[in-house]
This record gives C-alpha cells, structure tokens and sequence, in this order.
C-alpha cells in the first residue's frame, strides 16, 4: 500500500480495497520498523487510528475528500492542538501546542489521518538535519548522508515510505533542499499563498510552507488543500486558489524556458551540470524553447540572506525567555540569570549563532550599514527575477552544487554549509514560487531539479514537472531496502 500514489490510495479507500484503519496500521508499522531513520519527533499513533476510524465513517457515508483517509505527517513547526511542538528545539522539548496551525486545522477538515510530527533543523535553522535537538536525520538513499534541511524529517519520511505525504517550510531552500537530496517532490509556494498562522516563525518574511511528496500530480493535491486566504494571517494574500490538478495534462509547447549563466558556471559539480542538462533536454523534446539569461546580483543573494535572515530571527526567538512557556533553566537566582541560562542551555548552538549575528546587524551603529543594505539588495535581486521572467516563462536549475554530503561532513564550517543554500535562498528572497523535482541520480544520490516561476503560477509549476515525470521515472525510485 505504501507504493501507492495519493490518487491511487483514495481509489483504494473509495473502492473498499482496504479501509483507512489498515492504511494507517501499516503506515504505523513501517515508521516502527525503520526508527532509525529517526524522521519522526513524535508518533501519534492513538490519535491516528481516532482519525482513521472517523475517516473510514466519513467515506462510508459519502462524503470523503481528497485526503480522507490518507495518513500523512507535519513537520514539527506546525502547531497541533494537544500533541507536542518542539521545532526540533529544547527550548519547546516539553511545549504542547493550544491550538492547531491553519494548515493543519485544513488537513484535519480533509479528513487526512496525522501520523506524527517530523523531525527538522533546530527552528529551520540549517541545511543538513543535523541541528535537531532529538538528533540527525539520516537519508534512506544512504544512510551516512544528510536528508538536506530543515525539512530533512519530511524529505526522508516520504521518500522512505514512511508517510505517504508530509508539509514542509522553506525560508531560504528547506523544501527543496531536502527533495532534491531524498528524490522526492516538494513545492514552495509564493509567498502569501500559504498560510503562516500556527507555524512559529524563523524569519517572517521569507517562511513558507508547502507539500512534499512523491510526485507533482501529488503535491498538486496537497496544495489544493492548503493554498487559500487566511484572516489570521497578515502575511496571506487574498487570492482565489486556482484548481492545481486540472492543468497537470496541458502541453508544454512553446514553453520558454529560461537558464542563469550564474547557475551554471564553472562553480557547478560538473556531474551536476550535466545530470541536468540531460533532464531539460527532455523539456526541449517536449517542446520547450531553451534559452540562456543573467541574474547578475545573485552572488549577493547569501550574504543578503545571512543579514536579513538572522536579523528577523533575532526578533522572532525574543519570545523564548523562559518565562511564559518553554524550557526554564532551574533555580534561577535572578531574572538576568533566568533569561542567560534558560535561552543559553534552550537553544542549540547554530540557533545561537544566528541570533547573535542577527542582534549585531540591528543593533545601533550597524542597521543601516547592515540590514538596510541588504533589503536594498533583496530589491535587486527580485529586479533580476522579474527581468528574466519578461523573456522567459520558467528558470530551471540545480538545487543543491552536489548530492548529499555525509553527516558531519560540513557541520563544524557554518560558512561551508551556508553556501549549499546558493540555488534556493534567491527565490525566498524574491518571494517566487519555486519546486523540486528528481532528475536523476550521481553515485547512487538523487538529483533535483529546480523550476522557479512567476508570483502565483503554482498551476503551471506543477503542470511543467507534471509532464516531466510523464516521460521520466525518477520519481519512482524507492531507496533500497525502503521497497
């Protein structure tokens, strides 16, 4: 059953193949064979077979959705009413959430069954996994490498089977990163098409959350049910949600297809360079018109990045004190030491790193030279992606510059793990939509390939690595032992 798409799982369930109740058994039985992989913070088990009977009930009757039925996972940044959110931290190791995440109240209304939380980078703060309070994830392709960050606990569950779908965040690449490094798809929406209520914030500005799963025409059904205009969310653009699925078929002819001299230049893996140019010929074959086009201010885009993002989660984690909720350190002798030791001995060492550069780059003396110079680069490089999509369609290109590392390989040099964000952090930065798709596989290590678009075009991202996957199967490759 775990082989199964998300379409092909509701036929099941609307057929009477098997009921919701034998799914998420199974399901439960998998996440317990393979804890190793250590993607699940937390395993809902009792509440997960309450959802199925419930959704079991509800298809009988006649009413079943989309994803009724179907048990899938949040990444644990996502707020669920009376189940832990730690966000991978100690510092909300022991926090049980009072209210469900927008997102989450959406999967709950379409009936989908909650197999657990998943594990990610310390606040989505990295790029490898490797930051989680509860440890590293491992990656089912190989297990002595990285699943990409922060939503590494997503991309290894799904490609792994241990989840048929799961929800992901994307501040500067934490969506695609992972998709591309475990071989699974996984979408980051335009800024404001998701919303952020219930998803505690990294940096506000750049978050966003999206699906991961297996292939486009299943993130299509993902986003169907978590796009839309939240009242709760300042940051939600009120726009109708277009129906992502029914474009999935359209042709690709006369598609213009734009690439970045800047992605592709000598700093590229030359195995990576060529992987993907073996996958967009397959667009050229489909019809599609290639075309060559500069971005000169992305090389500003990591040094912007690591401003205004540290800046704005300097901000967000102020919150953390240990006063109102959280870990508390214990015996305080005063309220100095209460907020020193509680936020020293709660936060994790990266989580630490980014708060102080972000506090110094705001601080008196320093925010124009710092934080205002970098916004003012934001602009540019949003300039060089508008620019571009005047002359082109869609920009395609890597998502990471190699396959996946081994585990420890880059977390002792932040420098050197911070430029695996070089390809994604741009469109964050821009607020564009932007997905990965598998492209291929370099030494046994999946290949993504990344499709960036205009503002509120998720239809035609999908439609675009729809037709992709309709004459490749990339997406179906299942880690060995994982079958």
């Amino acid at each position: 059953m775990h082989t199964k798409s998300l379409t092909e799982l509701a036929q099941g369930l609307r057929s009477g193949e098997f009921s919701s109740v034998e799914l998420t058994q199974h399901f439960l039985k998998r996440i317990k064979q393979y804890h190793d992989l250590n993607t699940y913070i937390t395993v809902t088990e009792e509440i997960a077979l309450q959802n199925a009977i419930a959704a079991d009930a509800r298809l009988a009757s006649g009413q079943g959705a989309a994803l009724t039925g179907i048990p899938m996972a949040q990444k644990d940044i996502f707020c669920t009413l009376d189940i832990k959110t730690s966000c991978g931290s100690k510092m909300l190791d022991n926090f049980i959430a009072p209210y469900n995440a927008t997102v989450v109240e959406k999967f709950n209304q379409a009936g989908a069954v909650l197999l657990g939380k998943l594990n990610m980078d310390e606040f989505a703060m990295g790029s490898s996994n490797e930051t989680s309070y509860y440890g590293a994830v491992k990656n089912p392709w190989n297990i002595n490498t990285v699943p990409g960050g922060s939503s590494g606990g997503s991309g290894a569950a799904v490609a792994s089977r241990l989840a048929s779908c799961a929800t992901g965040t994307d501040t500067g690449g934490s969506i695609r990163q992972p998709a591309a490094h475990c071989g699974i798809t996984g979408l980051k929406p335009t800024y404001g098409r998701v919303s952020r209520y219930g998803m505690i914030a990294y940096a506000s500005s750049l978050d966003q959350g999206g699906p991961m799963a297996r292939s486009a025409e299943d993130a299509a059904i993902l986003l169907q049910t978590m796009a839309g205009f939240d009242p709760k969310d300042s940051t939600s653009v009120d726009l109708s949600v277009p129906d992502y699925s029914a474009g999935l078929n359209n042709s690709l002819a006369g598609l213009k297809i734009g690439l970045p001299k800047e992605f592709f230049s000598t700093d590229l893996n030359s195995d990576m360079a060529a992987t993907l140019k073996t996958a967009i010929n397959e667009y050229r074959k489909l019809g599609a018109e290639i075309k060559e086009v500069s971005m000169p201010n992305l090389k500003l885009a990591i040094p912007a990045y690591y401003v205004i993002a540290p800046a704005e989660c300097s901000a967000n984690l102020s919150r953390f004190d240990g006063v109102r909720f959280g870990y508390r350190c214990e015996n305080p002798v005063d309220l100095t030491d209460l907020y020193t030791r509680s936020r020293g001995e709660g936060f994790g060492k990266e989580v630490k790193r980014r708060i102080l550069m972000g506090t110094y780059a705001l601080s008196t003396g320093y925010y124009d030279a710092y934080y205002v110079k970098a916004q003012k680069i934001r602009r540019l490089i949003s300039d060089d992606f508008k620019n571009a999509l005047t002359e082109v369609d869609v920009i395609m290109g890597p998502v990471t510059p190699t396959p996946a590392f081994g585990i420890g390989e880059k977390i002792a040099d932040p420098i050197e793990m911070y430029l695996s964000d070089i390809y994604t952090i741009a469109i964050n930065l821009a607020g564009l939509p932007a997905l990965s798709i598998p492209a291929g596989f370099i030494n046994d290590l999946p290949v993504g390939l990344q499709i960036i678009g205009n503002y509120f075009t998720e239809d035609r991202l999908l439609n675009i690595a729809h037709q992709y996957q309709q004459v490749t199967d990339w997406h179906q490759h299942t880690p060995k032992g994982f079958e």
